[in-house]
């Protein structure tokens, strides 16, 4: 039998007296992306550095492919990629000369390199700007070099620390889908504390409050708790009710102010319907968030319960 691709067993950590993350137990053998959604200071970046192998826990185990990653974290990490909240980008370099850094860093035979510097620009979307200086990319292109980084060597397991940070609502639509694509062929465990980014990317959520796990099954399960879905948008061109009600999707529409609406729909695609509908109909959106109340209600529920 394969041993499964991620298994946390017990993980608890402390920074001094006081704890950070509480027996902490997880384990994914199949491809996908899963959610680990959490408030900020819940436990995530701590549950993140430690399956990288960055941060020794004080309790439990953390097995990648099955090997050990505190015994075999030579062979484990050549198991991971992992993409920072903040990419690790050397702007002075351009795109071929980071990614071939990159695959070096990674151990990859020299022979390899070339064709897999080739493969993970095609994929992400960046060969047609293989010679530019990094530091002359868009917002969305620079997320693109770092998750190409983060997949360069083929690894089974691939972390992403709020990889929709800064973009953009169109840069967020592209980003969302090379991550679906790339889910396909990787365990893609995706850390956020945005609800409606884990709602759009994961088929698994793992909620974490305070420590511990609150929360662990797939997102039909949790979506029981989240209606009815809503998420707030700033428009400099406000549409009328009715346009947006037209939104496939869109079940209710509240006014806050004046170019402030909350949106409650039905469908998991609204967000990207709404960006499409402002771009052909010149609303000029300048934000669009889940709205923070309802998450906080969720993780309220979720606690009550664990």
């Amino acid at each position: 039998m394969m041993p499964g691709i991620l298994k946390i067993e017990g993980l608890s950590h402390r920074y001094s007296s006081a704890w950070a993350i509480r027996d902490i137990n997880i384990e994914i053998d199949q491809y996908g992306a899963i959610g680990l959604l959490g408030a900020n200071g819940a436990g995530k970046s701590t549950t993140m550095n430690i399956i990288c192998g960055v941060l020794n826990q004080t309790a439990g185990n953390v097995y990648i492919h099955g090997m050990d990653i505190r015994k075999e974290p030579e062979l484990a990490k050549r198991e991971i990629g992992f993409l920072p909240q903040e990419p690790p980008l050397y702007t002075d370099l351009t795109i071929d000369e980071y990614l071939t850094y990159c695959a070096q860093l990674r151990l990859m035979p020299k022979e390899k390199i070339k064709n897999a510097v080739s493969e993970v620009k095609e994929r992400c979307g960046i060969a047609h700007f293989s010679t530019r200086l990094i530091r002359n990319l868009s917002g969305g292109y620079r997320q693109r070099v770092g998750i190409a980084q983060s997949i360069i060597h083929k690894p089974r397991l691939v972390v992403m620390d709020e990889p929709a940070n800064g973009l953009d609502p169109n840069q967020l639509i592209e980003v969302r889908k090379l991550i679906k694509e790339i889910a396909q062929d990787h365990v893609v465990l995706i850390s956020s504390h945005i609800l409606s980014e884990i709602h759009l990317m994961c088929k698994q959520v793992i909620m974490i409050d305070a420590g511990r796990i609150v929360f662990s099954d797939s997102m039909s399960a949790f979506n029981d708790y989240i209606q009815p879905h809503s998420l707030v948008m700033r428009v400099e061109e406000p549409p009328a009710m009715p346009e947006l009600l037209a939104v496939p999707g869109v079940s209710k529409v509240e006014f806050l102010t004046d170019r402030q609406i909350r949106v409650y729909f039905e469908n998991e695609e609204v967000a990207e319907r709404l960006v499409a509908a402002s771009v052909q109909n010149k609303w000029r959106l300048r934000e669009i968030t889940l709205d923070k109340g309802l998450l906080d209600d969720v993780f309220k529920q979720l606690s009550t319960k664990s």
